[in-house]
């Protein structure tokens, strides 16, 4: 199933990886009172996965969703990665290019398995840390170069005899509701969609359809999956906090580079009057092929702002100067190429007022 037809509430969802303890060692009453915030304000996509804070992400939405009845609302986790009860060090973990983000997180033992077996057991550890009785949408983890450099080639092909069969067949069989991958990459994506011996139905795609980062999944990647019908979802809209005030891109400093591109999207978000987060989200929604954007959040504040966002009504006029002025690429379809007006009135009129 696409993910834009699963979606109850509009294409807002909430990415709970900050509740992982990202970054910082964030209170258990603030990370539920975000979770509830997200709720109240009518989110009802949720993302997760076993590797934010060693399953301390899913353990948190699991008891703040506990309350909540299953069928109104849409979940997804990831699999390719096995939280064991052997204790070790969180910040000696190899994560890559991404550092030590989750330091504060759980002391569990996470290990990579993209097997079909490792995919299984994935599951089901998920289902019992969260307590709910099935995940909608699972995402393959993090199979590409920022974690694996030389060697994400053989684990991708290790998911593709693995993890890939064997969602294909819990889709098949009703058991969830669709797959793909959840990257940061676009080559691993680019790659499954090459594939004719599986048909996914969406993927999650962070950080690299963003006001700072898009032209290269442009080229290919976002055509290809509007012609597959795979639909894609936004992570990482904000570019790891950078375009909404936070000192983090790409999880790590700020290059003098990107900070000079986000002073000028800040200046002539100023200029029209809007907040810099409504022209992040807007602009990833703006393409066909993205179905919902998933921004993160770790304070309740945060998650109203998000919803202000969306609903932010932006002149056309700034779409045009934001061309203008090259800080988008010249063919990033924009809110003002659709046909029936600006994205705003379709965001609008995307959001369920039943669950709003």
């Amino acid at each position: 199933m696409r993910i834009r037809q699963a979606l109850l509430a509009g294409p807002l969802g909430f990415g709970t990886a900050p509740l992982g303890n990202m970054f910082r060692d964030i209170p258990e009453d603030e990370a539920l009172a975000t979770v509830d915030a997200a709720w109240n304000a009518g989110t009802r996509f949720f993302d997760t996965a076993p590797f934010y804070g060693a399953g301390l992400a899913e353990i948190r939405l699991g008891k703040a969703l506990s309350k909540r009845p299953r069928g109104d609302y849409v979940l997804s986790t990831k699999v390719g990665r096995l939280i064991l009860d052997e204790i070790e060090d969180p910040g000696s973990r190899d994560q890559g290019e991404k550092g030590d983000i989750f330091k504060h997180g759980r002391p569990n033992k996470i290990v990579p398995d993209y097997s079909a077996d490792g995919t299984m057991k994935s599951i089901e550890d998920s289902l019992k840390r969260m307590g709910v009785a099935h995940i909608d949408f699972v995402w393959v983890h993090d199979i590409a170069q920022d974690f694996y450099g030389d060697r994400w080639l053989a684990m991708f092909e290790i998911a593709r005899t693995g993890a890939f069969r064997a969602l294909t067949g819990l889709r098949d069989e009703g058991v969830i509701k669709g797959w793909g991958l959840g990257v940061n990459k676009v080559e691993p994506v680019e790659l499954l969609l090459n594939l004719s011996e599986v048909q996914p139905d969406a993927t999650l795609l962070a950080g690299r359809y963003t006001l700072l980062d898009h032209e290269l999944a442009l080229q290919r990647l976002m055509p290809a999956a509007q012609r597959k019908k795979v639909d894609i979802v936004i992570g990482g809209p904000y570019s790891s906090g950078v375009l909404a005030g936070g000192k983090h891109f790409e999880y790590g400093e700020v290059p003098s580079v990107i900070a000079a591109k986000v002073e000028k999207i800040s200046a002539l978000c100023a200029k029209h009057g809007i907040p810099i987060k409504a022209a992040a989200l807007q602009f990833a929604l703006a393409h066909p092929a993205s179905a919902a954007v998933i921004p993160g959040a770790s304070k309740p504040e945060r998650i109203l702002e998000d919803h202000a966002a969306l609903k932010t009504r932006i002149p056309d006029a700034f779409w045009a100067d934001l061309r203008k002025a090259g800080v988008v690429a010249p063919d990033a379809p924009l809110p003002i190429d659709r046909p029936n007006g600006t994205a705003n009135r379709g965001t609008e009129a995307s959001i369920d007022p039943v669950h709003a």
